[in-house]
């Protein structure tokens, strides 16, 4: 009787094993070019994740296909129709940049595939939108909190801002974060335009220099936030500058050098301050592949776009349709992620709070945390 039980549990147990399949999930980053370190850090977090998360609980085997968009429209374009009509994907992954992600969700919402944003924040980036949702906060929650930050914690009240007049978060971050500052008491003496690939901006300083502000608001990308501070050094403008979270990553400090130490920023997780159990298990196993505890954030905001997805899916095993992905995704209430606990709300946005940090010697700094 137990020799047949045996065998009927072997039998069983290679059927498992027969019967699962392979699931492709699309993963679409900027892995060269110009915002290639938002990319190489989200997918530093979404490989790892998947590497200890990729089976799911009917056996089927979570299969990650990347596409390097180079930040490219055009490449989002192609890599977004190439996953669903060849490679047959359930769930996309990304982009980073909010232009790129709008591209992508163009094409996503005609095919009806769900895709998770890990870090793409533009306010209006899902409005009306049915299978697209994202793990990060919003342009308004940042500026609106950081606003208030500097306002009543730091006594800042005169700003001069910066502005890349090409760029959505830009323009977006920028908006929210002077409509709170004036709220907070306080005010924009001047909004100054720069644009995605400019490298000279000594007259940028020479006007910061002039104004003389309280501190400086730099809602930009990290190539030309770390190339204003530098030549701010240079040219002997030394107030408080700030940013959003554009600036959240070591290639901003490689950059930047010594320029950018003294830089207050918001960003979306903290591995010295990790808030769940998963946080704190995953910062282990990326010191056990990268030799370094300090988990970048968007590297925790990749691992909890796949998390989110890898777990609607596992809601779905025994019905594994896009359909079904997408409104579970959309389902998600208090899941423990590797930043934080994570909702999503029908409209696909998440609520999580905002951390304040400060470069010192070269390294990111905890400061404070926000909630929603």
């Amino acid at each position: 009787m137990k020799k047949t039980t045996l065998i009927i549990g072997i039998l069983l147990l290679i059927n498992y094993h027969l019967c699962a399949k392979t699931i492709n999930l699309g993963v679409i980053l900027p892995l060269t070019g110009s915002v290639a370190a938002y990319g190489q850090d989200v997918f530093n977090g979404i490989e790892l994740a998947n590497k200890l998360n990729s089976k799911l609980d009917n056996g089927d085997i979570v299969k990650l296909v990347v596409i390097d968009t180079k930040g490219d429209k055009l490449e989002v374009a192609s890599s977004i129709n190439r996953l669903i009509t060849q490679d047959k994907v359930l769930g996309i992954i990304g982009e980073t940049t909010t232009p790129n992600t709008i591209q992508a969700i163009s094409i996503i919402e005609n095919k009806k595939i769900p895709l998770v944003a890990p870090v793409a924040s533009g306010d209006k980036l899902l409005d009306g939108k049915k299978y697209a949702s994202r793990v990060c906060f919003n342009d308004s929650f940042q500026g609106d909190k950081f606003a208030s930050y500097v306002t009543k914690e730091l006594n800042l009240k005169n700003a001069v801002v910066i502005i890349d007049q090409s760029n959505v978060y830009s323009l977006g971050l920028a908006k929210a974060f002077e409509k709170s500052l004036k709220a907070n008491g306080g005010k924009v003496l001047k909004k100054l335009v720069i644009n995605s690939g400019d490298k000279d901006f000594r007259a940028v300083v020479s006007q910061l220099k002039s104004l003389n502000p309280d501190f400086v608001y730099m809602p930009i990308y990290h190539p030309e936030a770390a190339l204003i501070a530098r030549q701010a050094k240079q040219l002997g403008f030394d107030k408080l500058l700030t940013a959003g979270d554009g600036v959240n990553n070591k290639t901003f400090i490689e950059l930047g050098s010594s320029a950018v130490n003294g830089v207050i920023f918001t960003d979306s997780f903290d591995s010295s301050n990790p808030s769940t159990n998963r946080g704190k298990k995953f910062i282990a196993e990326y010191e056990k592949k990268e030799g370094d505890k300090n988990l970048p954030a968007f590297s925790a905001m990749g691992a909890d776009a796949y998390f989110v997805m890898f777990n609607a899916m596992n809601a779905c095993k025994d019905t594994l349709t896009s359909e079904c992905i997408n409104n579970k995704i959309h389902q998600t209430k208090n899941y423990e992620g590797v930043g934080g606990f994570i909702s999503i709300d029908a409209s696909g946005n998440a609520l999580r709070p905002v951390v304040i940090k400060e470069i010192q010697n070269g390294k990111q700094v905890y400061k404070t945390l926000i909630n929603p």
